[in-house]
């Protein structure tokens, strides 16, 4: 502390003084310091990033179960081959799913009291490898209450001491005779479950395709240590929780197109009874046979009357969608989207859409509620409509739940331990230039942009109505859900319409900004890592939203290392084109892992038959030296605390703050 003068203590004695409130002796400042200077000689701790989950909650929590893995690989260093191949996947089977697998047992299980000794036994063990990396007080703040003291007692005894063998055999055995067997078996399993994962990083899009958005969010609302970096998908969401009426209507007819309404009704008690209706009167005799949905991907088998419902529910609101959009269009001239106004454009009388000066057929040509002569005004019954799903989103108090959880623990970027996470893009110019994009009267680019965004994102939600901010910020979330330059989107154009209603692909192709290509040089990345005052040989920008399509020869390692795109498809919907079911990137103290899954069966299976995600696991950076705590972000925070502590000490030694009895 020789380095320590008066003049600091001096500069700093304000803040010394509130700080000695915490610690007001020699001993507790003394003691702090010893518990800091411990924690950061330990084994940092595992981090997880995913990306693009889109509702498939089933695969997305087997993989939290499972930690990507990670179970069942120490469940095998520990009982190697001291037991058979059947009843380590057992184990595994407990740990992820206690509550369900128990009752399977206690149906099959001759001496049950037996089965419970050897599991105690067995799960003491694997728990006393998962938390050997912790300190005793982050353990002991992650245990249940209710076992907090005997979980301790045993993680901590070593059962090879003859004295101590017997003392856990006790405990084991009064555990079993007072039947709390069960109630401690899904205590330790979970407790398994927590510690294999430190902390989540959710890479973007958690919404949309899926049937159980609504299902990861009250995941992760209750999970000990996570963050979000916003998804276009979930943009949208949150636009539609602000009130903006074109993204509620993209949100429900996104669920349309998949056939996925648990979210929107189960899930958010959203009341689409007026758009059914609305589109049953409207479309009784129109086959709306482009609207039918992907039922490869719902979220229920439906019969052919509901089936039918949901083509024409579909077909209405897309309507809906495209005058709402033009109406924002024509109020924000400065977005520069004037080409995306279409309705316009077709000549109703021939069926035909004309554009730049050539004429493509219609696949559909029924439309009852646009008036040619003014193909963006919403009749009546529309705007009544939109009145109606508008005030079931704001009312909905479970998306505001969720929304509060995007908005505290999500952002647009996030600068975790060397790694630059953002979901989609960085928007550059041709050379590899940071593009300036003008929002209002300034121009932002880089890092500005994103945190730009991300302030428009939080004054659209939380902001009160009728101010001009408030106004522009919801339009302006709509922008970041389509807009060429919104770094959460970065195409030339949306080709909704294009898509729906004319045969010709050319018309519906999206032409990605500059960042897609050239964000595979190294030199690209280093530049953008360095706008983010992220440095060092260990640095990666993380990267989802573009789907890695392994059947076409892809891979998710690009720029020299420098860029790791891990959207491998947890999306049923983008199976069958990246021919793998997502990826999983794993950060432990021993280096970076690319965990890459194949599909996951069901809960059902994976209960039943002991069914686990089948996993490759693949070395994208290994640490000749295992990284500390004193290596993270957090090391350097406690290195500040450290040195805190000690000039505190300095301050009571030499007289400049007094001790408190």
């Amino acid at each position: 502390m020789s380095n320590i003068t008066p003049e600091s203590i001096m500069s700093d004695l304000r803040y010394l003084q509130l700080l000695s409130r915490s610690f007001p002796t020699i001993a507790d400042a003394s003691t702090e310091i010893i518990n800091l200077e411990a924690i950061l000689n330990l084994p940092k701790g595992t981090e997880h990033f995913l990306t693009d989950i889109h509702g498939e909650y089933e695969a997305f929590q087997h993989v939290l179960k499972n930690a990507s893995g990670a179970v069942k690989r120490k469940v095998n260093e520990i009982f190697g081959h001291t037991l058979r191949e059947s009843e380590k996947k057992e184990i595994c089977t407990l740990i992820y799913y206690p509550e369900e697998k128990l009752q399977l047992i206690k149906e099959q299980e001759a001496d049950l009291d037996d089965w419970y000794l050897i599991t105690l036994n067995q799960l003491v063990k694997v728990c006393q490898n998962v938390s050997s990396k912790y300190t005793r007080s982050k353990v002991r703040k992650a245990l249940p209450a209710e076992f907090s003291y005997i979980i301790q007692e045993l993680l901590h005894e070593s059962s090879v001491e003859p004295n101590k063998h017997a003392y856990i055999n006790v405990i084991i055995s009064t555990i079993i005779s007072t039947k709390r067997s069960d109630d401690f078996i899904i205590a330790m399993c979970n407790l398994i479950q927590r510690l294999t994962i430190d902390s989540l990083h959710i890479v973007g899009d958690i919404y949309d395709r899926g049937p159980g958005a609504h299902i990861i969010m009250d995941t992760l609302c209750d999970y000990h240590n996570f963050d979000i970096q916003w998804g276009n998908h979930d943009i949208l969401w949150m636009g539609a929780a602000s009130g903006n009426d074109a993204c509620i209507a993209n949100v429900i007819r996104m669920s349309m197109r998949y056939a996925n309404l648990a979210t929107l009704e189960d899930g958010y008690g959203i009341n689409l009874l007026p758009l059914a209706t609305f589109a049953m009167d409207t479309y009784a005799d129109d086959p709306c046979t482009i609207f039918a949905p992907k039922m490869n991907f719902a979220d229920g088998n439906y019969n052919e009357k509901t089936l039918r419902l949901i083509t024409q529910m579909h077909k209405a609101i897309t309507v809906i969608q495209f005058k709402l959009e033009a109406e924002i269009i024509d109020r924000r001239p400065e977005f520069g989207m004037q080409n995306r106004k279409l309705l316009d454009k077709i000549d109703f009388e021939r069926g035909v859409f004309v554009y730049e000066g050539k004429e493509y057929p219609l696949r559909d040509t029924n439309f009852p509620t646009i008036d040619p002569a003014d193909p963006y005004r919403l009749s009546d019954e529309e705007r009544e409509l939109m009145d109606k799903i508008h005030a079931s989103f704001m009312n909905s108090e479970k998306l505001k739940k969720h929304m509060r959880c995007l908005f505290t623990y999500g952002g647009m970027y996030l600068v975790c331990n060397s790694n630059l996470l953002y979901h989609a893009s960085m928007p550059l110019n041709e050379d590899g230039s940071f593009k300036h994009v003008r929002i209002g009267k300034k121009e932002y680019w880089g890092r500005k942009l994103l945190c730009k965004t991300d302030l428009l994102i939080r004054t659209a939600y939380f902001d009160e109505d009728g101010t001009e901010e408030k106004s522009f910020a919801l339009d302006y979330v709509w922008y970041m859900w389509c807009g060429p330059d919104a770094p959460s989107f970065d195409k030339d154009k949306m080709a909704t319409f294009e898509r729906y209603f004319i045969e010709d692909k050319d018309l519906s192709k999206e032409t990605k900004g500059y960042y897609y290509t050239l964000r595979n040089r190294a030199d690209i990345c280093e530049r953008i890592l360095a706008e983010f005052e992220v440095t060092g040989p260990h640095s990666h920008i993380i990267n989802g939203h573009v789907p890695v399509k392994i059947i076409k020869g892809e891979k998710p390692i690009k720029a020299d290392g420098k860029l790791l795109v891990i959207d491998g498809g947890f999306s049923k919907a983008y199976q069958p084109e990246t021919g793998i079911a997502g990826y999983t990137l794993v950060y432990h103290s021993h280096g970076l892992q690319l965990v890459q899954h194949e599909p996951f069966q069901s809960r059902q299976k994976a209960i039943e038959e002991g069914q686990d995600i089948k996993s490759n696991t693949f070395v994208v950076e290994f640490n000749s030296q295992r990284m500390m705590v004193k290596d993270t972000d957090k090391g350097k925070v406690l290195v500040t605390q450290i040195q805190d502590l000690k000039k505190l000490l300095v301050a009571y030694r030499t007289g400049f703050i007094k001790e408190k009895n």
